[in-house]
């Protein structure tokens, strides 16, 4: 059973405090969870108002329907989220 991992490292110039940083990332990760039913988390940065690093999981019994939409998930990030940008990215399959 492959289990996919997608890494965005988040890059949000304009935040200047941890509040401003919460309240573009909180509902990037719910949104993320309810559009394509996975698992994320902010993983590093946690102190750091100018970045977040997310994981986003995905287990399936096929591993290209994981990638596939482990690539969704990405593409739509960096067309549907404006409060920042994707400076990286990486998917793994386990």
């Amino acid at each position: 059973m492959p289990i996919g991992v997608l890494t965005l490292h988040l890059h949000l110039d304009w935040s200047t405090s941890l509040k401003d940083k919460r309240r573009a990332i909180r509902p990037l990760i719910q949104r993320l969870q309810r559009e394509f039913n996975i698992s994320v988390a902010e993983m590093d940065y946690l102190d750091d108002p100018r970045q977040a690093l997310i994981a986003c999981a995905h287990i399936s019994n096929d591993a290209n329907h994981t990638h596939r939409t482990l690539t969704k998930v990405a593409r739509w990030v960096e067309t549907h989220w404006g409060d920042g940008y994707i400076a990286d990215e990486r998917i793994e399959l386990l």
